[in-house]
């Protein structure tokens, strides 16, 4: 150790390590000061030593050990090297490379086995490609292309590159190759995409770590190769935590939630990637309310939820459209001092979008003082979907000046927000401008709302004129807005053009048939219907059953057409009852065009019509709920035509704000009008 004096000097020790130990927070600092009283500060040994204890200390920052290092006049190397190890260490890696040419500029040393593997991680963290080689070409230079730390670091970098020849170049040179390089080198053949070419090197592997067999897991998983993956998973002579993680994203990347589930269950340790890998597999895999439970467990059991996790989270929350469990999430993110300028915060905007609050959406979007692409976006779709095209397309304009460049999702936005508001010409020239002015190349959804733009203002021949130019083979989602286009202005020409098409992409399309269907009926052409409805009942399509979803007291509550099961039915038929009595009042004709064939007579049509379940749902709400609070209602298929009307009568009638989504756009209700202008 260091010893002071009782001169007061500061003297080395027999022992040639000093100051490895720091016993207390401040004693750096002490030294430090000791050592500059005693003008012993710039011996090479106390200097590098106190390098050494600064940067192991939690109390010093990075920059503080900076401006030490800085007051040496000669630096050692492991001085250099110290400060160079901790940028790395501290995710540092642009300063730690810099500093290595600041190193080799200006201190007369060379860099030994330490120094070159840190760099070589740095360039690795970094994807500096260009750096890395030269570095390269420094080792072979200076001779320590027998280093096995040395070369072993190449191979983890030129993995990371995801140059796997020049990886296995190194690899095949090395005189000794350690466990890190095979692992490395096998690494970067799963993340090349060379799953055969890994396993081939795991299979030649005289020693493997858990490492080695994690890497093995997690590449097969990742290939979908899940059945390999667990048999090699069961053969592991011990797992960590990583192995279990990459075992089950591999099921919920297969869609085998429950595999993954019965693995999680037998885990006695988990960490919250574990959590976050249910979680997010959960809501990739459409188990939503699952994914949620979790997520309530999560918080049960003490863990601390991380950004991916609240994603996660609120993408679950955004399908099922629960605005009181997105607002719970919401105030959860502010009361931790979560950061919402990056991905949490378009997360939030998309939530309260689909969950039908574009006031809360917009209220998180103003919250953000340094807005990026992703946030504008999202408030720019939000505001299309919702019917606010005009205020979308300010924020728009708003966003070209302050120089934000929109990319392809944007436009997409965009494009819906003219849909919307029934501005062709507008339309037209923002394609243009996506394509002339950011050489941003249309997708088939760029084209599909190209489509819709024209299909809304009954311009079916520039549709159909749209679709037959596409550089791509068109979709069924594109033939499906001409055909819904088609039925909406009674073009039955056009209608069955389209109807064609969908039946030649998916013949069983029950969707295709429904819209034939229903324009044919608008038409008069019963003899149409009928074969319509016989060639369904022959290839044995029947209509998914109505379902619609209304969140109240933090629980959601289902209702199916025809629904009788919930324990509020009976005041649920009640206040339909009053419904039909106060819809008469005001001259409502129910509009049975769209009721099934097989059922006859005027009063069970609108007896059935009655019981759709957004007619069930939205009695709920007007039960349930306090006046003035809005009704937001999910409904698995397309609202039809009499629910339609009836609920923009609804909506005057009692005063009441009603939000639907349905699985075509969303409507807001108000005053006895829609925000989709009626073409739905």
């Amino acid at each position: 150790m260091l010893q002071v004096t009782a001169s007061g000097s500061l003297q080395p020790s027999s022992n040639p390590y000093p100051f490895q130990i720091c016993r207390t927070p401040i004693e750096p600092a002490q030294l430090h000061a000791v050592s500059l009283k005693t003008a012993t500060f710039h011996d090479p040994l106390i200097s590098s030593r106190l390098i050494s204890l600064y940067t192991h200390s939690k109390c010093n920052s990075l920059d503080h050990v900076r401006s030490v290092f800085d007051q040496i006049q000669e630096p050692t190397l492991h001085s250099w090297n110290t400060l160079i190890k901790s940028y790395v260490e501290n995710q540092r890696s642009q300063e730690s490379l810099l500093m290595f040419l600041e190193f080799m500029s200006r201190s007369g040393l060379m860099p030994d086995v330490f120094t070159l593997p840190c760099v070589i991680k740095a360039c690795g963290r970094l994807m500096a490609t260009k750096e890395g080689e030269q570095i390269h070409g420094l080792i072979l230079k200076i001779g320590f292309r027998d280093e096995v730390f040395v070369q072993s670091s190449l191979v983890s970098m030129y993995s990371k590159f995801k140059d796997i020849n020049s990886a296995r170049k190194v690899f095949d040179g090395m005189t000794e190759k350690d466990l890190v390089s095979w692992n490395s080198l096998m690494d970067g053949y799963v993340k090349s995409g060379n799953i055969e070419l890994a396993k081939e090197l795991f299979d030649e592997m005289t020693e493997r770590d858990v490492v080695s067999w994690t890497v093995m897991v997690d590449g097969l998983s990742k290939h979908g190769k899940v059945g390999d993956a667990r048999k090699v998973f069961d053969e592991m002579p011990s797992r960590n935590l990583p192995s279990w993680n990459a075992m089950i994203n591999g099921y919920m990347k297969a869609g085998d939630f429950l595999s993954a589930r019965s693995l999680f269950d037998q885990m006695e340790d988990k960490d919250i990637i574990t959590w976050n890998s249910m979680i997010a597999g959960y809501e990739c895999n459409g188990r939503f309310s699952e994914a949620l439970k979790l997520f309530t467990q999560l918080l049960n059991s003490g863990y601390i939820p991380t950004t991916s996790t609240l994603v996660s989270t609120l993408s679950a929350i955004s399908y099922l459209a629960l605005l009181t469990k997105g607002r719970w999430v919401h105030s959860y993110i502010v009361k931790n001092t979560h950061k919402l300028d990056g991905i949490l915060g378009t997360s939030l905007i998309e939530t309260y979008c689909k969950c039908g609050s574009i006031e809360s959406a917009l209220k998180i979007f103003k919250s953000i003082h340094n807005k990026k692409l992703a946030h504008w976006t999202a408030i720019i779709v939000g505001l299309g979907t919702h019917g606010q095209a005009n205020h979308a397309l300010e924020l728009f304009q708003e966003m070209l000046k302050v120089n934000i460049i929109p990319n392809g999702i944007t436009f997409i936005g965009v494009l819906n927000a003219c849909n919307h508001a029934g501005l062709v010409k507008d339309g037209q020239r923002f394609f243009d401008m996506m394509v002339n002015d950011y050489k941003i190349e249309p997708t088939i959804e760029h084209y599909g709302c190209l489509v819709d733009i024209f299909c809304r203002a009954g311009c079916l021949e520039e549709a159909k004129n749209v679709i037959e130019s596409m550089p791509m083979k068109p979709n069924k989602i594109v033939w499906m807005s001409l055909l819904s286009a088609s039925r909406i202005y009674k073009n039955v020409e056009i209608g069955e053009y389209a109807g064609h098409h969908v039946k030649q992409i998916d013949p069983k399309c029950i969707e295709s048939y429904l819209l034939l269907s229903n324009m044919y009926a608008t038409t008069n052409n019963w003899d149409k219907v009928s074969h319509i409805r016989e060639t369904m009942r022959k290839m044995g399509l029947k209509k998914d059953p109505g379902c619609s979803f209304i969140e109240f007291e933090n629980g959601v509550h289902e209702f199916i057409v025809g629904d009788r099961s919930h324990p509020q039915s009976n005041e649920i038929y009640n206040k339909l009852s009053e419904i039909r009595e106060r819809l008469k009042i005001v001259g409502h004709v129910p509009d049975k065009s769209q009721v099934l064939l097989h059922i006859e007579g005027d009063n069970e049509k609108e007896i059935e019509l009655e019981s759709h379940s957004e007619r069930l749902a939205i009695a709920f709400g007007l039960i349930n709920y306090k006046p003035g609070i809005p009704i937001r209602i999910v409904k698995n298929l397309r609202v039809c035509n009499d629910c339609h009307s009836v609920t923009k009568l609804l909506s005057k009638i009692y005063d009441r704000e009603i939000i639907v989504r349905d699985n075509n756009r969303y409507h807001h209700f108000k005053n006895g009008s829609c925000s989709c202008m009626d073409y739905w």
